[in-house]
């Protein structure tokens, strides 16, 4: 529950507009007189185009190509009496059905982002249950007694642990509700900025004498999109629409391109040229004569068939095909295109960005390994332990130690004491659902002390913490209340243990490590629990000989470790410790230093206890997956918001990094010449995987982005570690930028929408943390293991068959352009059209269209094939199916059988002009047919289909094109034989060369299949 305080502002230079800059601001509680500036709208847009700039933005998309540019320069020019080639309706008709089809794809995508953004704009927020935050916010108030509650921050960092927040204690001290808006105070808040993690400001109450000042810090914040899971909280507004955190580290969508269309646009803009120089050469060898200026244009839109129309209808038919075979495949069900403009871009990836929570981990971690040096427990050992501490108990008594053996005693009292010191070293709250009381307030646990097992869940920052503390209770040694100032456990006797709470030191990235200082209600003892990393703990603890071996075999099957010391501390020493820690906390200057000092008196000569094993549970099949990746030639960079120590756990156990491999830790820098000598280092090692933080790779990007890019793509893999939203899209673009290879963002929370719009080919996956990636996504799977298919199977058949269906469809063109070459260069160059009218429009639709795009159904390796061998996608990177040497074969095939049916029909045959656009022409229908069987490497009965069915379909036709044929002689056998003739020699030639090749020189994919 979460209710919003009347609000103001009184700006120091507060903007509304996205070029001013962005400033401090005082915002005044209950006050909106003193309020002289609106805050920017708290309100999100994901629409693209308005009203009255769709039609000219959608234009603008389409023309700033210049092959639909190029048609319509072609399609303008027949307006001109002059130029006029044909009639009017073979240029405008195919131009206006790819304009009105782009239009209503575009149209039917607005239209649902707009549904979508008035859904959530349109949302009240005065108070709302289990909702998202819908602003930035100092939390002021809460039911909970503790004065704080937990929020979850999957939407803003990726992570589905609870994070603690405190109210200020001013306002929480307030007697009443109505109280808080009838004090005179304000809140001063730093400018907006990027960083989710931290935050200054101050708060001030003025009618108190003297004032109340109280600084203000990330744990006093609420953030908007995150969750609030306790209680009911008051806070007050400080930052709203696009000045939140969330929105601040949210990229726009941009329009992508896939890199087969750029392709294709440079050579559409190779054929042009061409076009041009065939127009000059004919201009020429008519000498110039007369208005050849005139005649250059009439040429020019002569041959624009070169440059046919009908390939962008094709691709994008062809794109929306790959995209309904995607959604229909029953081995990745759930699976959704949301973007149909590029699956080919699936089959040409090289990097893989991919999240770490909830995307390569379920973030549900099992407690699996607990070592005391000389005895290790694991999952199938916890009856043992369990039994241990029965034995013991709370306190073991004098009576039962003397009576028990003294090797079951010393066990016992080291096992108790481990398990004692995990179920009180962290910060756990546990939380009772049923015990709400009314209008959503949750009674505290100590009203009645009924601790129930059945309704118990747990809340904390880490989940790590949650595991270790679940596995104290599977032991017998339940945490069952915990506030502010003490904790409470239960023994498996039921005995109600108290500790109250004398100090506690939060876990840091720099400090890798986290500490308690409770004392025990029934004894009186003062203890100082720590526990962390194994690289922060090793020079806390006492001496041993066995802590850094077994930390690496358990960091070798993939757990995250955690050592477990303590310190019993005399009342005299803890008072020392207190005054100086305290005193330390009022320091103006450099206070983080001295109180870190003071803290690090505390953490000499500790008893170690134990070593923890947590294993973070792996999404299924992850491994296999991205073995299947790594095969494949992808390379693959985990990037995360969790800690370094996390990240490089998880990279272990998914065999991100193999095991084998080593792995370079860049240490934290925070200057050029820290960055540099760390570099340096980094460059002397080889097929090494690289790990670094947020922090360091900012550092690095300002001064030596070139070099750092460089060396960490040539690592097999990399882990970025507490990476903010903005940096995790920025590292996308870094590979766009310095690499020419196509990239790809997979993730399953809103902090990974920024990386995967920036991507090449974004793909979300629907997952704990809600939609919103998918949502914004190309693509979306329902889980990890998919992108295998996705990529090896339904990304080398949209690639492969976009490429044959392009060079197709321009072959087409050019072959039609070649025979209009020679029938002028034979009738003196005259720049008179060889078809005319309804014989232009048939050849590129009924009569050549269905075979042609049947295609898209055509395969040269089965599914199974391509999983099997995923070494066969490493040459679809190169780019070989599309490239200018595939286009200048197809444009010679197109010149030499263009060239034969031209002259076949002229010279050898006919006289007579009727009789040669007969012959010549269905020759070229026979010809298409039969190329595109040649070109067909899987059959498909919907091929055969199509061919059979366009050969009927121009058979029928002839009886009723009396304009451009001679019915008396199409019928006779000299008209048929002269056809087949001219045909076998236009295609017999390249059956020939098509078998020699794959018989000498068989391509791989052939190979495998055989």
């Amino acid at each position: 529950n979460l209710q919003l305080s009347h609000y103001c502002c009184d700006c120091l230079a507060h903007t509304c507009r996205r070029k001013k800059e962005l400033k401090a601001r005082t915002v005044w509680l209950g006050c909106p007189e003193k309020c002289e500036e609106k805050y920017p709208r708290n309100a999100i847009k994901n629409q693209k185009y308005n009203i009255f700039t769709f039609v000219p933005g959608v234009l603008y998309q389409q023309f700033k190509f210049f092959l639909n540019l190029y048609f319509l320069v072609v399609a303008c020019s027949q307006f001109v009496p002059s130029l006029k080639i044909g009639y009017l309706y073979t240029y405008w008709a195919p131009l206006g059905f790819v304009l009105a089809v782009t239009m209503v794809r575009e149209a039917v995508d607005e239209v649902r982002r707009y549904q979508r953004d008035k859904e959530m704009n349109s949302q009240l927020y005065s108070k709302l249950t289990n909702q998202r935050i819908p602003a930035d916010m100092i939390f002021l108030r809460t039911t909970e007694k503790n004065g704080a509650c937990f929020i979850r921050t999957d939407q803003l960092d990726g992570e589905t642990d609870w994070k603690l927040k405190v109210a200020v204690s001013c306002t929480q001290r307030l007697p009443a509700l109505g109280d808080l808006f009838s004090i005179s105070a304000y809140v001063y808040a730093q400018k907006p900025q990027l960083d989710i993690h931290s935050f200054e400001g101050n708060f001030t109450r003025e009618d108190t004498d003297p004032q109340i000042h109280e600084s203000l810090s990330i744990e006093n914040t609420l953030w908007a999109s995150t969750v609030v899971a306790s209680g009911t909280v008051i806070g007050v507004v400080i930052y709203t629409g696009k000045e939140t955190r969330s929105v601040l580290n949210t990229s726009y969508a941009k329009n992508k391109v896939g890199l087969l269309d750029l392709e294709l646009n440079r050579l559409t803009k190779a054929l042009f040229l061409a076009q041009v120089v065939l127009s000059i050469v004919m201009v020429a060898l008519q000498g110039f004569v007369g208005p050849w200026f005139r005649n250059l244009f009439r040429f020019v839109v002569l041959f624009s068939y070169i440059i046919p129309i009908s390939l962008r209808v094709n691709l994008d038919m062809g794109k929306s095909a790959y995209g309904w075979m995607i959604m229909k495949d029953e081995n990745i069900p759930g699976t959704v295109v949301r973007t149909s403009t590029i699956p080919e871009e699936l089959g040409r990836l090289v990097y893989l960005l991919t999240d770490k929570t909830g995307t390569l981990t379920q973030n549900e971690m099992i407690f699996k390994r607990l070592h005391l040096g000389t005895v290790s427990y694991g999952t199938d050992t916890m009856d043992e332990i369990q039994s241990h501490i029965v034995h013991s108990g709370a306190t073991p008594s004098r009576k039962s130690q003397a009576a028990a053996p003294k090797v079951r005693k010393s066990v016992s009292s080291r096992i108790h004491e481990a398990v004692k010191a995990i179920a009180l070293c962290h910060n756990v709250t546990p939380v009772y659902e049923s015990r709400a009381g009314v209008n959503g307030e949750t009674e505290s646990a100590e009203a009645d002390q009924d601790f129930s097992d059945d309704n118990r869940t747990y809340q904390a920052s880490s989940p790590d913490e949650v595991a270790l503390v679940r596995w104290t209770e599977s032991v017998g040694l339940t945490l069952v209340n915990r506030d502010l100032t003490s904790l409470q456990l239960k023994t498996p006797s039921g005995q109600i243990l108290t500790f109250y709470i004398l100090q506690i030191f939060p876990f840091t990235s720099e400090s890798k490590r986290m500490g308690i200082i409770v004392r025990e209600e029934s004894t009186g003892d003062i203890t100082f629990y720590m526990k962390g990393a194994d690289v922060a703990m090793a020079s806390i603890v006492q001496y041993n000989d066995w802590l850094e071996e077994e930390c690496g075999n358990m960091a070798r099957e993939g757990l995250r470790t955690l050592v477990v010391a303590k310190k019993s501390l005399s009342e005299e020493q803890y008072q020392d410790f207190e005054n100086r820690y305290n005193q330390a906390k009022l320091s103006i200057h450099d206070r983080a230093l001295k109180v870190a000092a003071v803290v690090e008196s505390l953490e000499r000569e500790m008893e170690l206890l134990c070593l923890t094993g947590v294993e973070d549970q792996l999404q299924a099949d992850v491994r296999p997956t991205l073995e299947l990746l790594r095969n494949a030639g992808i390379k693959i960079w985990m990037l995360t918001g969790d800690k370094l120590e996390t990240a490089t756990c998880i990279a272990k156990s998914s065999h991100l990094v193999s095991r084998n491999q080593d792995i370079h830790v860049f240490r934290p820098v925070s200057n050029r010449g820290e960055a540099h000598l760390e570099l340096n280092a980094f460059r002397r090692k080889h097929d090494c995987a690289l790990v670094i933080s947020g922090d360091s790779l900012e550092v690095c990007l300002r001064y030596y982005e070139h070099e750092f890019v460089e060396l960490a793509c040539q690592c097999p893999a990399v882990v970025c570690c507490r990476c903010s939203p903005t940096q995790k899209a920025q590292i996308v673009r870094l590979l766009q930028q310095h690499t020419a290879n196509r990239t790809c963002a997979i993730g399953d929370g809103g902090n990974d929408v920024s990386m995967i719009q920036a991507a090449d080919c974004g793909i979300g996956i629907e997952g704990k943390e809600g939609k919103q990636a998918s949502l914004a996504a190309d693509f979306s799977i329902t889980q990890f293991k998919h992108i295998g298919r996705l990529l090896m199977v339904h990304g080398r058949n949209s690639y492969k068959r976009s490429a044959a269906l392009g060079q197709f469809v321009m072959h087409r063109g050019m072959i039609i352009s070649t025979m209009q070459a020679v029938f002028s260069s034979i009738f003196y160059f005259a720049s008179v059209p060889l078809y005319q009218g309804f014989l232009m429009v048939g050849y590129a639709t009924i009569y050549t269209m269905f075979p042609v795009f049947s295609l898209v159904l055509d395969q040269d390796v089965k599914p199974e094939m391509a999983l099997l061998y995923p070494e066969l996608y490493k040459d679809l990177t190169k780019g070989r199916s599309l490239s200018f040497k595939t286009f200048l074969i197809w444009v010679l095939v197109s010149v030499y059988q263009g060239g034969i049916l031209m002259y076949g029909a002229l010279v050898l045959f006919e006289s007579e002009f009727v009789h040669v656009v007969a012959i010549s022409f269905t020759a070229l229908i026979l010809t298409e047919l039969l190329m595109v069987a040649l070109t067909i490497r899987t059959w498909h009965w919907l091929m055969v289909v199509a061919e059979f069915f366009s050969l009927g379909c121009y058979v029928a036709s002839l009886a009723f094109l009396n304009e451009y044929f001679d019915l008396s002689f199409i019928t006779t056998r000299a008209f048929l034989w002269k056809v087949c003739a001219i045909t076998l020699v236009s295609c017999l030639p390249l059956y020939i060369i098509k078998y020699l090749k794959r018989k000498f020189s068989p391509p791989s994919y052939s190979k495998l299949s055989s």
